[in-house]
């Protein structure tokens, strides 16, 4: 590795870290807010819905960047964008999977990425719930790994797409949703079955550890997946994002090997944009 390159590993490695104990704090507080939750606004639709721990969550994790990291930027899912100078660029989801929360269905995440210059070098996703803190850093190499608590996590071997497990998400847009079930009745006999989690950090998260062997989703933005996208590549996966059927972004993750013979399949169940080349 060279001096350049060292020094660059150590940066990320610093962000990595400044990431995981600011998202240990954020997520400290959600869980000591987590009972009675109730809705505060909305945003795309009724249903698409931010709670007051949301906020109080992001303006925790806003002002110890700030604190810390004065000259950088950060773009978060609930507060305005702040400009920076450093070249690096925190990406913030305070709650990814708020309807959960809402709910009290333990599954939705502190989700903090780093960017330098536009490309992520680091994140964290935190399980709250289930304190569970999936991280990607630079290794030893330089390289970056993925991990969970600290341990090393990779995707599942190979397997037949009918022997896939298959997360997906629905958008929070009816019309969109309506295309989005369409093309789910098109894989399901394709694949060993399709689940529905509720948060796409965690499902990214899920490929990257093995736990499920592909990932689809339209309508997602970059807080959801900027720090669990890492996680997935670091740990063997591909990644993808196009134009869905219903015209937002779609989101495709699945392991290296088994990528592009999912690709073809969500292509033909009709997930992505008709004039998506195969």
């Amino acid at each position: 590795m060279s001096t350049a390159d060292a020094a660059d590993a150590a940066d990320a490695a610093a962000l990595a870290t400044t990431a995981l104990e600011i998202a240990r704090e954020a997520a400290e507080l959600i869980r000591e807010h987590s009972e009675g939750v109730t809705v505060a606004d909305t945003k795309t639709s009724a249903i698409d819905v931010v709670t007051e721990v949301d906020r109080a969550a992001e303006a925790l994790i806003r002002g110890r960047l700030a604190e810390r990291r004065p000259d950088d930027a950060i773009l978060g899912e609930e507060g305005d964008d702040v400009a920076g100078t450093s070249g690096v660029r925190w990406v913030v989801d305070p709650i990814d999977g708020t309807v959960n929360f809402l709910y009290g269905i333990p599954q939705y995440a502190v989700s903090i990425a780093a960017e330098v210059d536009g490309e992520a070098v680091a994140g964290v996703v935190l399980d709250v719930a289930k304190r569970v803190e999936y991280v990607a850093r630079p290794g030893v190499d330089g390289a970056t790994v993925a991990e969970r608590d600290g341990r090393p996590i990779a995707v599942r071997d190979p397997a037949p797409l009918d022997r896939s497990l298959v997360a997906t998400g629905f958008s929070y847009v009816t019309e969109v949703k309506v295309v989005q079930a369409a093309a789910i009745a098109h894989l399901v006999p394709r694949v060993r079955d399709v689940r529905r989690f509720g948060s796409a950090a965690l499902d990214l998260c899920a490929v990257a550890e093995g736990r499920v062997d592909g990932y689809v989703e339209e309508g997602v933005n970059l807080w959801d997946h900027a720090a669990g996208g890492l996680i997935a590549r670091a740990a063997g996966a591909r990644t993808e994002l196009g134009v869905g059927r219903g015209g937002l972004t779609l989101l495709l993750c699945a392991p290296a090997h088994g990528f592009d013979e999912l690709r073809r399949a969500t292509i033909e169940a009709g997930f992505w944009a008709a004039d998506t080349p195969e």
